[in-house]
């Protein structure tokens, strides 16, 4: 190629170059002189929760009706300071907002999801999938098992499904949580103050004794032999005390 060539084609390249700026900037510009005429919320009920409806994240948005959107101008809307005020409720485990090409804007909200709820003296809350702690619901009650109260749950301790110690039970919840056998035949959890786990269960008049939450998935699966095969012969009354603590042992008195 001929410098000639080459001046050209650096040329073309610049002249291309400052164009699409060009266009960008006047379509970012149009953009933001657009009037929001309407918010569209959608809100995924992915896990069927129902802790926050269209009213009130519009409330988050508006800062309690104070500052509607419609009639402001998008470059008068801060989208990401938006989405922080909405992720501020505990409910909220991610929000979207954004400017669709007619200037309105579109939200969209993805719910937390419980997997228990601690039962306590001073007041219950929920825990999430993660360990963090929800408070409960004047809108919303979800079914999800409760833990009875236990010396190592302190009332104060906000971070113990966290710790080293408390990873484990909060992986033992949520392999009930998926598990959709267990998680409709177990009705309680209480962890005693040595650590150890035991299940009071939908269908039965019986205990188990599940003991610390390990090997957990060898244990269900003793308990899944009893409650599949055993106890549909034996009787479900059969039993006061179910125990599947001890390892290639299960407990029945």
């Amino acid at each position: 190629m001929g410098l000639n060539s080459r001046i050209k084609s650096l040329i073309f390249a610049g002249c291309s170059i400052v164009t699409i700026g060009a266009l960008a900037a006047f379509s970012s510009s149009r953009q933001n002189e657009k009037i929001c005429e309407k918010v569209s919320i959608r809100i995924d009920n992915e896990y069927n929760n129902y802790f926050i409806g269209d009213k009130e994240v519009r409330n988050l948005l508006t800062r309690e009706g104070d500052r509607k959107l419609e009639g402001l101008s998008n470059q008068d809307i801060d989208l990401k300071n938006l989405e922080k005020r909405i992720e501020a409720n505990k409910f909220v485990k991610d929000a979207e907002v954004y400017r669709g090409l007619d200037g309105n804007i579109q939200v969209f909200v993805k719910q937390n999801r419980p997997i228990a709820r601690i039962i306590r003296q001073d007041q219950d809350v929920y825990i999430d999938a993660e360990g963090n702690i929800l408070p409960l619901s004047d809108r919303y009650t979800a079914r999800v098992i409760p833990i009875t109260k236990s010396a190592l749950i302190k009332p104060t301790d906000k971070g113990f499904f966290k710790d080293s110690l408390g990873q484990s039970y909060l992986s033992l919840l949520q392999f009930i949580e998926k598990d959709e056998f267990w998680k409709a035949q177990l009705a309680q959890m209480h962890i005693d103050g040595k650590g150890k786990v035991s299940f009071l269960p939908q269908v039965g008049d019986h205990t188990i004794e599940f003991g610390k939450p390990v090997k957990v998935e060898e244990k269900f699966k003793k308990l899944a032999v009893l409650y599949k095969e055993i106890l549909p012969t034996m009787g479900w009354d059969r039993y006061k005390r179910v125990n599947v603590e001890f390892e290639e042992q299960i407990i029945c008195e």
